[in-house]
Formats: C-alpha cells, structure tokens, sequence
C-alpha cells in the first residue's frame, strides 16, 4: 500500500516525537540530523503536565521513556538562601493529574529514537535546501541524493535556516541579556530532593532532581552577547558568580569542577523576536524552536514541541494515500495542506502566549537593582501558595487536540 513520506529536519525532541507519531499514523519516516551520532552529552529537561498529556495522547510512554521519579517540592529561592515560594508536586498532581518530571536530555532523545525504525534515522546528514516549488518538495542533503516528500516538517532548531529561507523578512532572534551554563552532576550524598532555581541580582541558578539520580544545574548572568573570559575555564566562572551563594550551591560547584569541561555547556540565550506570519510555508511545518523559540524560564521549550508534534499528528491524514475520510471525499494528500494550515491556527496563539510568558519571567528573575528586587520578592512571598498554582492552569490544562 502506497504510503505518504515525511521528512523530518532535526532528531531533537520535537522531531523525533513528530517522527514517532506520524510513522504509527502510516507515514513513511526519514529524520535528518545534522549531528554526526546521537548526543550523549547535555542537559535535562522538565516535563510539566501538558507535555505529559500530549505524550500520553500520542501513546508515548513518558515513564518507561524517562522514568517516574520525582522531586518532593519545587520553589523559588535567595542567594542567601531563604525561600521565597514553594509547592509540593503532590499538590501539582491532585490538580493537574500528574506531577512534573525531569529527566536527562540524552536518555530522553534515545528513547524516543529507539521507538522508531533504524532506517529512519540519517545521523550525520544537513539539509542544505528544499525545494517546494511544485508542490511536493525535495530535499537537498549534503550526504547523499535528494529525497522527495509529502511533507518537510522543520525542527531544525533555534537557528532554523529553513526558517530564514522562507521568511527572509522576520527579525529573526533576540538577544535576552543572558548567558547559561548548564551541567549534569551526580551528588547523591548531598541528598537533593527540592527542584530549585535561586535568585540574586541579575544572576539565577537553578537545581533539578533527574528521574536517573544525577543532578541537573543550570545558571544564568547577565552580560552582552558574546562574552567570554579570556582563559577562563567555564568552572572557574561559575565559582566566581556563585560560590558565595547559599549551600548547596557551593558543594554542587565542586561536583562541577571535576567534570570534563565539555561537560559544561554555555550559551548566550535567545527567544524569537516576534511570532512567524504563520507556522507552515507550502508543505514545510515548523515546530519547537524552530516555530517559536523561547528562553527556558518556564521550562516549556520541549514540551511546546511536544505539543506541536501532537497536535500536527492529529490533524494530519493518515499515511495510506489509498484511504479515503468518507465515501465523498478527495484523496487524502489534497488534504495536508488544510492540515497545516489548521495546525498554524491551533498552534501560533498558544506558543506565543507561553513564548512572551517565558520572556516576562527572565525579566523578573534578571533584574539587579535593589529596589525593584525586594519588591519583587516581596511581592512573590505574599502570593498565597494555591494562587500560585491557580496562575498556571493556562499553561499545564492548556493542551488540547483541536476537534
């Protein structure tokens, strides 16, 4: 039976779900990937209960993936170390059906690879063009012969060239002010259960519990793009900004000092400027950073592509393109453009409320004058714990399959 043919730019986590889900749909799967092999280094990544919702819709299994382990409570934090606000997860499950996980990047993206076909997978393989000019588009790789499709699905990340190429006029990225390191540990002595990300003048750092023991630290400082200390080793600047910050921060310094330095990922943190005119272009879809890259401050640039690839799955025809929706209607590949156009309209509203949400966020967290940083943390010890919770129903009971 004839079967339609997708190809997949980019074997992050959006791609590979979207992969995942069309190939049980009937789809024929070719994912592209730039990096020569999987990633076996990295960082972590949370998902929150809308993602977990929007994998359970697709019949992935997020705790055979990633694991069930929790953290007992997630909270905002001093650089002295005071608590400013904190919420057991339980209470997150009671309200949301199921608490928060995290879980190592790494893992997370292996599992879901080892779910699809081993031919599908093109490790070591950049797109360098498609063409849509004739409405079926063919792909230009720089490691073989072009391959033609039904549909180009974009997860080629925050740099999206795909992007650019199609949308010459939009401004592209935005510089927030920040740069990030981020770090896997292991510290079992310590002892860590609390999801944590502290708060000083201008500079963050956060501490999440992994559904595999380990730890994953992230930390963010305010400076222009680009900068670097000149012989500086990463390590060494951490301890700089945060060695003085409350424990455990310090002895999870020490943990990240014995890592290979490659180990230490930094980068200089970036959202879209202004949302796309709209989500697909021909028979090219975006998805995850791709079509809508936010900072990390809510923890949702995943778990938006999570959603992205269920909700473009679900509109989606199957793969059969000998099966037909009723006895009336057209062959179902006249029906993929209609599909896309209708994931632009379930998708583009959403990603960018959560995208400006996620900016206003970095905003609180980054600031440095004095003032306004006891004001804000004044503010957010007043907030009652259960308002707290209230102002996130948006975002955890925000997934919905569209019809």
């Amino acid at each position: 039976m004839p079967k339609r043919h997708v190809v997949v730019v980019g074997a992050g986590i959006g791609g590979l779900t979207a992969a995942i889900a069309l190939h049980r749909r009937g789809w024929h799967v070719t994912v592209c990937e730039r990096a020569p092999q999987p990633p076996t280094t990295g960082a972590g990544i949370g998902l929150a209960p809308n993602a977990l919702r929007a994998l359970d819709a697709l019949g992935i299994d997020a705790a055979h993936a990633a694991g069930t382990a929790v953290p007992e409570t997630m909270g905002l934090r001093r650089f002295k170390g005071r608590w400013l606000t904190r919420t057991r997860t339980a209470d997150m499950a009671a309200r949301y059906g199921t608490p928060p996980i995290a879980v190592p990047r790494p893992a997370f993206t292996a599992a879901l690879a080892a779910a699809l076909p081993p031919q599908a997978l093109r490790y070591g393989t950049p797109v360098t063009a498609v063409d849509d000019a004739m409405g079926r588009p063919t792909i230009r790789t720089a490691a073989g012969p072009d391959l033609t499709a039904d549909l180009v699905i974009a997860a080629d990340g925050i740099n999206s060239s795909l992007r650019r190429t199609c949308f010459p006029t939009h401004p592209g990225l935005r510089y927030t002010g920040e740069s990030a390191w981020r770090a896997l540990v292991d510290a079992p002595d310590l002892r860590i259960e609390a999801m944590s990300e502290t708060w000083g003048h201008g500079r963050r750092f956060g501490i999440t519990p992994l559904t595999d023991g380990r730890l994953y630290l992230y930390a963010t400082v305010l400076v222009p793009v680009g900068t670097r200390p000149t012989g500086a080793d990463l390590r060494a600047e951490l301890r700089r900004h945060f060695g003085s910050w409350h424990d455990p921060i310090p002895a999870l310094l020490d943990r990240i000092e014995r890592l290979d330095p490659a180990d230490v990922l930094r980068n200089d943190l970036y959202d879209l400027a202004t949302p796309l005119p709209r989500l697909h272009h021909g028979r090219i879809v975006w998805l995850g950073d791709a079509a809508h890259a936010m900072t990390p401050n809510l923890g949702q640039g995943g778990c938006q592509a999570i959603e992205d690839a269920a909700v473009l799955a679900h509109l989606l025809p199957t793969g059969h393109t000998n099966t037909t929706d009723s006895p009336d209607s057209p062959d179902r590949t006249d029906l993929v453009p209609a599909a896309l156009a209708a994931y632009t309209s379930a998708r583009r509203d959403r990603t960018n409320a959560v995208r400006l949400r996620a900016r206003r966020i970095g905003r609180l967290g980054a600031l440095r004058n004095p003032l306004a940083v006891a004001l804000r943390d004044l503010a957010i010890r007043a907030t009652p714990t259960r308002l707290a919770l209230r102002g996130m129903d948006d975002l955890f009971n925000g997934f919905r399959l569209p019809g």
